[in-house]
């Protein structure tokens, strides 16, 4: 009779106090989370405008704006047909009135606290150690930017892109797999899949093979994978022929050979592999069960998108798909291996000493951020919306946006993106302004898009030997394809009509 009381009462008071701890931990976790968010972001920087999101940037301010870019929009509009990311951005842009550039950054920070909030939930799962998770989160802050094999991606890029939000909403479901929350991660990897579809299909196999190594019954498991693995089946567009100049286009991205990588690059996709081998070896005889599995996971997927890259990318008659990139599956792997290796190294090294964790995040914080000074010199490390440009070529798209007419057309160098200081940013999105196609950033939109083949090199060949263009060669391309102004090198402005410049371009109208 006593028992039964005292059962009745402990089990109430001990209910109260795991809830009472896991209120303490929520309200100590938030502030935390958010600290290491802003100290990613000053380590990482800000450059809106940057390599890809001068297609994703450019798609949004042309949905808020349908005037803007009247000329040659099919460069980057035909490469959003498989996202929502542009429309939800300019529904939230127009709900919020916040001007677009703000917005972009507003989601930057949302997406950056979000992809350390999961990496917290997972490692609290995986360790009991409180200063753990706390590596983890740490480790992953301080690496952002930290390159990912050979597949020419950051684990976060310095600007707002939808693979962020949609490796947050993975990671989120990675954390639902491992509580056995069915629906939550569906509703988490459809909205994945709204954003960045090619990711969210790697994010959905990683959960079927997390949902396999947590299962008793591998048979139940098996059926999963086999109707999920119809998702990977070829379609007859992959055996159709290409487009002329796709094959150029393609040429210019060397990294989608995989079997043209580096030794160093087959070793940051292998190394990771070799790291979880390791870890669910060791974590089995430790009885770390749930470390263990996730490391199984993530050492089945990673070896099975190896394997399934290497028979992909090896013959000529499956080259369409090259460009979808099978090794970007590295990408979420990255991911667990800076949490698995900040959670051990918090566990085992850092522990609660402040001398090594003063040592950790001053060496590691510092190293990616002169990474990136050194990667963006010719850029202010922060480009934040209101802040006057130092670059001398975004100081000419200021220019261009605030005085020339909406429906202008530019030529400009077509690898302009690759010239001294100009550090990769896009003309369209910061100018706001249609150009001629580019032999840099429009090279990879026409991989996916083969059907711009055509057009793509017929301008490109246009514009060759552009540093030695004179007033003829402009007025060609006016006569060509309608183009009225150019942004030019301060030496090449001879008989045009030029109503600005700079150090290093001056902006004019072709007569």
């Amino acid at each position: 009779m006593l028992g039964r009381v005292a059962q009745s009462v402990a089990i109430p008071l001990e209910r109260s106090v795991v809830s009472r701890q896991l209120r303490r931990r929520f309200t100590f976790e938030i502030p935390g989370v958010l600290l290491f968010t802003v100290l990613g972001f000053l380590v990482m920087g800000y450059h809106p405008g940057l390599e890809d999101d001068s297609i994703y940037l450019t798609a949004v301010k042309a949905r808020l704006d349908p005037a803007l870019y009247p000329y040659n929009a099919r460069f980057f509009k035909l490469q959003m047909q498989a996202t929502e990311f542009d429309r939800c951005m300019a529904g939230f842009v127009r709900l919020t009135r916040i001007p677009v550039a703000w917005a972009e950054l507003f989601w930057q920070l949302v997406s950056l606290f979000l992809i350390l909030w999961a990496a917290k939930k997972i490692a609290n799962r995986l360790f009991r150690e409180t200063s753990a998770p706390w590596a983890a989160v740490a480790m992953i802050a301080a690496m952002f930017t930290l390159p990912v094999a050979g597949t020419a991606l950051y684990m976060v890029d310095q600007h707002l892109h939808p693979r962020t939000l949609a490796t947050a909403a993975i990671l989120l479901a990675i954390d639902a797999v491992l509580a056995k929350k069915h629906w939550q991660t569906a509703l988490l990897l459809l909205a994945a899949c709204f954003l960045h579809p090619l990711m969210a299909i790697l994010g959905i196999s990683f959960c079927v093979f997390l949902r396999l190594s947590t299962q008793t019954s591998w048979g139940e498991g098996a059926g999963t994978f086999q109707g999920s693995s119809l998702a990977i089946a070829p379609l007859g567009w992959v055996f159709e022929r290409t487009a002329p100049g796709w094959r150029q286009a393609l040429s210019t991205r060397t990294y989608y050979n995989l079997y043209r990588w580096t030794w160093y690059e087959w070793l940051g996709a292998i190394g990771p592999l070799l790291f979880f081998w390791i870890v669910w070896q060791a974590s089995k005889k430790r009885g770390d069960s749930l470390l263990a599995r996730l490391s199984l996971a993530a050492l089945c997927y990673g070896v099975f998108h190896l394997l399934l890259a290497m028979i992909l990318l090896g013959p000529a008659s499956l080259i369409r798909l090259t460009p979808w990139q099978p090794m970007r599956f590295l990408h979420l792997l990255y991911f667990l291996f800076m949490l698995v290796a900040g959670g051990l190294l918090g566990k085992f090294v850092l522990k609660k000493s402040v001398l090594r964790w003063a040592v950790f995040l001053v060496v590691g914080n510092g190293c990616m951020w002169a990474g990136q000074r050194a990667e963006f010199a010719g850029s202010q490390h922060l480009e934040l919306p209101g802040r006057h440009p130092a670059n001398q070529w975004l100081q000419a798209f200021d220019w261009v946006k605030e005085n020339t007419p909406v429906n202008a057309y530019f030529a400009l160098d077509p690898h302009y993106m690759q010239a001294s200081g100009e550090d990769f940013h896009g003309f369209r999105a910061l100018a706001e302004r249609s150009q001629l196609a580019d032999a840099v950033k429009d090279a990879a939109v026409v991989t996916l898009v083969p059907e711009l083949g055509p057009e793509w090199l017929r301008q490109v060949d246009a514009q060759q030997g552009w540093r030695g263009f004179s007033l003829a060669d402009f007025q060609r391309l006016r006569r060509e394809f309608g183009v009225d102004w150019v942004l030019v090198y301060t030496g090449q402005t001879a008989g045009l009509d030029c109503r600005w410049h700079n150090r290093t371009l001056a902006a004019c109208h072709i007569p």
